[in-house]
């Protein structure tokens, strides 16, 4: 007794109709997902790696690392690149071109950053109890005022791509402190010679630092310390981008081509 089979897309015996359609089938499969996994390994249109357009530049970038005021690698950062747009790029590389004459260059901290990072940050500052990193990053400020005091927000303009955490650093580099979880932490606030050995200029606080010395014209800063803000914050405004005034390391171009997107796409 012949049992009947069941061809999803016809007889292949019969006709040719059930080979054109599974043909069809596969080619769409295969042009489908060859699409998704291109994209996924592309950035978004406007775009770019930084270390491509301005390749003298250097990275320091903490929420890549644990050397940050969580502690940890921070949601989103999943490889150690350096991503902004276009415009905000090209900007900086007009800023590099000004400082690499006199044997100095940019050190980037931090450029775009994923929503869901920044959804990071306000997940760990509801944590009260967390406070592993506060003898370096706040070490004035109770872990429960850093909303109201506004160091932690749930937006933030590094995402929309064209804002950038940087300083400034001499050539040739200087060796800088290599950071290791658990290791002993030192108060941002502290003279340069007593906190985190970074080989920047000294700018007379740490990155990061959740204090009023780290707001570019506080009154107390020494000679030299409010020269090198000066110097930063004098090239970075030239070449298109504003400071904001409680953060000495902070620049966003001010002709940001997406002032009201906020973008979650993962640094990979």
């Amino acid at each position: 007794m012949m049992r009947n089979k069941l061809y999803l897309f016809g007889n292949p015996k019969d006709s040719t109709r059930g080979w054109t359609v599974y043909t069809a089938l596969l080619f769409f499969l295969f042009v489908f997902f060859g699409f998704v996994q291109e994209k996924e390994n592309k950035l978004p249109a406007s775009f770019v790696n930084v270390k491509e357009i301005i390749p003298s530049i250097m990275l320091d970038l903490r929420y890549y690392s644990e050397h940050n005021f969580v502690g940890k690698r921070i949601n989103g950062y999943q490889a150690e690149k350096c991503i902004l747009t276009r415009e905000a790029a090209e900007a900086l590389k007009k800023v590099q071109g000004e400082l690499l004459p006199f044997n100095f260059s940019l050190k980037i901290y931090d450029a775009y950053r994923p929503q869901r990072a920044v959804n990071h940050f306000v997940e760990w500052a509801k944590n009260l109890a967390d406070t592993s990193m506060k003898r370096e990053f706040y070490p004035t400020v109770e872990k429960k005022h850093l909303f109201r005091d506004g160091y932690i927000a749930s937006k933030s303009s590094h995402s929309r791509g064209s804002t950038v955490d940087l300083t400034i650093v001499s050539l040739p580099l200087k060796s800088q402190e290599k950071y290791a979880k658990g290791d002993r932490l030192c108060e941002c606030t502290k003279p340069a010679n007593q906190r985190f050995g970074d080989n920047s200029l000294d700018m007379g606080t740490g990155y990061d630092c959740f204090d009023t010395r780290s707001w570019t014209a506080d009154s107390r800063l020494n000679e030299n310390q409010r020269a090198n803000r000066l110097l930063l914050k004098t090239l970075m405004e030239k070449h298109g981008f504003k400071n904001y005034n409680k953060e000495w390391w902070h620049f966003t171009l001010r002709d940001e081509p997406f002032p009201e997107t906020y973008f979650d796409f993962v640094i990979e």
